[in-house]
Order: structure tokens, then C-alpha cells, then sequence
């Protein structure tokens, strides 16, 4: 009765408390009634029947298959980012697709209003279904003409100093012509650029320098690159100083201090071109359109994290980054972006389409593929773009979609590698097994040893049994067809059947 009695006095006070102060009742109440806290929690909670206060709807699902269905297209249409990234980009994602008609707005409420952590639930179960170096000897003299800069001398700068870098897409071996891309990141908002170069030659880097500059948002202030000799040299430090641009440069052997844009080469460059070998001006002109649907796709609908600090506690290194922004986002809250800038970036935003540069990016990649691979006999597939749209809820069951990144199938191997070295004398061993049909291979080996003693050793017996087992599947897969040849031989003759509506001569 005395639990009954301290029951209805603090359920009404618990039930109008705040987190806290809920916590610190149940605490009260555990400890005088010894219950347990679970059964404590949903006692005080419990609703009375009679005291008007109508009974909480469970069960309910919130994201059902609609919401499932729309977070896949979405998915998809961000190429298949993490949850964290996703919810940043939800809302520009959910304004575009809306805008151009390829959602449904009964659920962009359940959209906007999913944490990160539900998009991975709802994701969850069809993700696993969608599927040496070399150092370079930098140049002394030319070297010490650029100052170097470490990983740790970027103290925030504004936009436009940018980290460069070549991609090199010679598909492994260096030797010959291939194509390499100039990829230039902003190391204050990661806004990355990309374009291909036939050659590596420091008057195309020049000159790739000149077309990132035009694509920019912003002037170029600074750039940063490695001791690669295509940068190190008098035209690349020449443009800088008529320009008033800084140039640095990292440390020998040392790819941390261009984290930036080591980063942005495999999650941008490689994730979209793959590890293919590409030359000639028409992959270049390919790779020239991929790269620039590719800058609008990655600028304005990829977020990414972005390291603030790094500190050592022990022997623990531990990291601290900032909510995941698309470069677009961090250029528009810098407070160096101009205010006629930032009404630039979001008016223009707001006419892309992310699905269709997607669609873009699938099909210029299909046409480098075709372009440089030979055995490669399919074309692009030319589809629409609401047939695109219309494959992406069920795109991820085909596993890897980037025409880039398949796997090509190649035919079996159909030349020797090394010489036969039962070459001249097997002749010799048929003949035995004709006479002998049932005769074991290590005794024909012997017979071969006994002839030629300084020829065959043990090792060969293996290369002996698989032959002699590949002659005895072809005799009697003869045997077989000559058995059944003879009471064939004649065509079949099968008795006249009246069915209706077919022809007799048939």
C-alpha cells in the first residue's frame, strides 16, 4: 500500500520533469521500494486508464518503405557516401532533387529529419550487396630557391592557397606516353580541380595552372607541391613570381606534409578515372568532359571531413575533425568570401542537378573505358536520364557500377610460358600408352629415365600424370562418341500424331 501510495505521489512529478530531474526521482524511488530501475522507469511512467491523458501511439514505424526507397535514390545520386555525409548534404540533395522533379515531397520531412545514424540503418542492408614506390631525386638547385613547408606551418589560411600534385594513370609500368592529371586543392575549404595533361611537361603545368584559375571561386594566393621536377624548374617558379603567387614546397620523401591533396587523389581522382592506363588526345578529351561534371558533382554535393587538430596522449594519437561540409558550404561560411560571391555560389547551386551530373559522370566514364580498352566491345549506354533515375533504387544489387572500376574478364591462357620438357619424346610415350593403355605414369617415367638418364628427374612425374590423365579424358571422351554415332545414324522417325490446329507437313 506504501508503494502504491509513493507511486501515484511521484509518477505525476516524474512524468512533468525534465531529464535530470527524472533521474534523480528514480533514483529516490529504487532505493526506497528496492525495485529494479527498468521496472522502476516503466512504472513511473505508466499512464492511468482514467486519467485522461490519451495513451502514446507504439509500434508505428516513422521510416517506412517510401522514406527506405528515397534514401536509396538519394544515396545513390551522392554516390554512395557514408551516413555522416550524407545528412550533410541531405538538404541541398532533397532542395535539388525536388526542384527538378526527382522526389517525391511527401518525404521530405522523414528526409530532412533522419539522423546519420538512421540513413546507415536504412542503408545497412543493401550495402554489402552494392559492392612499389618510387622516389624521385628532387632538384638541389632549383630547390633551394622554394621554401619549404611542412604539414604543421598551415596556421588556417584563407581561400586560395592550393596543394598541386600529378596523378599519373599509366595502369602500372611507367615506360611509354600516358596521360597525367594536374589535381590543385584548396587547403582551406578542399575545393578540387582536375584537369589532363598529355605529357608531363612544365609548360602544360603552366598552362593547367591557368585553366584551375579560371574554374576557381576565388584568386589563387599560393601553391604548394612536391619535388617532382615537372614543378621544381624556372617556368613553374617564373609564372609564380610575375603573378605574386607564394610557392612551397614539402619535404623530400615525406607525403604527409601534401595531406590535402594526397587525399583528394584517391577519394576524387582514382574513385572516378580508376587505375587504367589512358593516352592519347581522346581520352584526354574524355577525361577533360568527366572532369568537368566531376568538379560540380564534388564541390557542390560531396562533403568531406576536415582534420582541426591532432594530439598524442601517450601513445595514442588523437584526431579531432569538423562536421562533414562540401567545399561549397565551407566557402560560403568563410569570412573572407565576399558577400556578392556567396549569392553567386548559392544561385548556382540551386540550378544543378546532382542526378544528372551523375548520369553525366557514368557515361563519360563508360566512353573512356571504350576509348582506350580495345577488347572492350560495348558502347555507352546512351540511356535518359529518367532511365537513370529510375535504376538507382535498385542500382546497388549490380555491386560496382563505375564503368572504371569493373572487372574485365579475360580468356584462358593459350601459350606456353616455358619450354615442354617432354618435348621430343612424347611421341615415344603415347606410343607406350597405346600398347599399354593401363600402364601408371611413374612407370612411364622411369622408361623415360632409363632411356635419357641425365634428362628427367623427379620433379617432372607431376607434369607427367597430368598429361597422361589429359590423354586418357580425350580417349575416352572418343570412345564415348563413337558408341553413340552408329545407333543415330539414321534420323528418328516419330509416329503421326493428330493435334489440332497444327500443320502435318510440320
Amino acid at each position: 500500500m506504501a508503494k502504491q501510495e509513493l507511486l501515484v505521489t511521484l509518477r505525476e512529478r516524474y512524468r512533468s520533469s525534465s531529464k535530470k530531474d527524472k533521474s534523480r526521482i528514480l533514483d529516490e524511488f529504487i532505493a526506497i521500494t528496492g525495485h529494479h530501475r527498468k521496472h522502476g522507469i516503466r512504472l513511473l511512467g505508466q499512464i492511468d486508464e482514467d486519467d485522461g491523458v490519451p495513451r502514446q501511439a507504439r509500434g508505428q514505424r516513422v521510416y517506412d518503405e517510401a522514406v527506405r526507397e528515397a534514401v536509396v535514390v538519394i544515396w545513390e545520386a551522392a554516390d554512395r557516401i557514408c551516413g555522416k555525409r550524407l545528412k550533410a548534404v541531405m538538404p541541398h540533395l532533397v532542395e535539388s532533387m525536388e526542384r527538378h522533379g526527382h522526389l517525391d515531397p511527401e518525404v521530405r520531412d522523414r528526409l530532412l529529419a533522419a539522423s546519420a545514424a538512421t540513413l546507415d540503418r536504412l542503408l545497412k542492408p543493401i550495402r554489402p550487396t552494392a559492392g612499389s614506390r618510387r622516389r624521385r631525386r628532387r632538384k638541389r638547385s632549383m630547390g633551394k630557391r622554394v621554401p619549404v613547408r611542412t604539414y604543421n606551418d598551415w596556421d588556417g589560411p584563407p581561400p586560395g592557397y592550393l596543394e598541386i600534385d600529378l596523378v599519373v594513370h599509366s595502369g602500372g609500368p611507367l615506360s611509354g606516353s600516358f596521360i597525367h592529371s594536374l589535381v590543385a586543392t584548396d587547403v582551406c575549404t578542399g575545393w578540387t580541380e582536375a584537369v589532363p595533361l598529355l605529357a608531363k611537361e612544365q609548360s602544360l603545368i603552366v598552362e593547367g595552372l591557368e585553366a584551375i584559375g579560371q574554374r576557381l571561386p576565388f584568386s589563387i594566393r599560393g601553391i604548394d607541391s612536391d619535388n617532382d621536377g615537372a614543378f621544381i624548374n624556372e617556368t613553374l617558379i617564373g609564372y609564380c613570381v610575375d603573378r605574386g603567387i607564394e610557392f612551397t614546397r614539402s619535404r623530400a620523401y615525406r607525403s604527409n606534409d601534401q595531406a590535402w591533396i594526397e587525399q583528394k587523389n584517391g577519394n576524387v581522382v582514382r574513385r572516378f578515372v580508376g587505375h587504367d592506363r589512358y593516352s592519347g588526345p581522346v581520352a584526354g578529351q574524355t577525361m577533360a568532359q568527366l572532369y568537368g561534371a566531376l568538379r560540380l558533382y564534388v564541390n557542390f554535393f560531396q562533403p568531406s571531413f576536415k582534420l582541426i587538430d591532432k594530439s598524442r596522449e601517450g601513445s595514442t594519437t588523437v584526431k579531432r575533425y569538423s562536421p562533414p561540409t562540401t567545399p561549397c558550404d565551407r566557402l560560403i561560411q568563410h569570412e573572407a568570401t565576399r558577400d556578392d560571391m556567396r549569392a553567386a555560389l548559392i544561385q548556382y547551386r540551386a540550378r544543378l542537378d546532382p542526378v544528372l551530373l551523375l548520369h553525366t559522370i557514368r557515361e563519360a566514364q563508360s566512353a573512356l573505358v571504350v576509348a582506350t580498352s580495345p577488347e572492350v566491345r560495348e558502347t555507352p549506354s546512351g540511356e535518359s536520364l529518367s532511365k537513370f533515375l529510375a535504376k538507382l533504387p535498385r542500382l546497388w544489387r549490380q555491386g560496382e557500377v563505375r564503368p572504371t572500376h569493373a572487372v574485365r574478364v579475360r580468356g584462358p591462357r593459350h601459350w606456353r610460358t616455358r619450354k615442354d620438357p617432354f618435348e621430343g619424346v612424347w611421341g615415344n610415350v603415347l606410343v607406350w600408352l597405346q600398347t599399354e593403355p593401363d600402364a601408371t605414369s611413374k612407370a612411364l617415367m622411369a622408361r623415360l629415365q632409363a632411356q635419357h638418364p641425365d634428362r628427367f628427374s623427379e620433379a617432372q612425374l607431376r607434369t607427367m600424370q597430368r598429361r597422361v590423365k589429359e590423354w586418357r579424358g580425350i580417349m575416352a571422351k572418343e570412345l564415348v562418341y563413337a558408341g553413340t554415332a552408329e545407333p543415330f545414324a539414321e534420323p528418328i522417325r516419330l509416329p503421326e500424331l493428330a493435334l489440332i490446329g497444327v500443320d502435318p507437313k510440320c
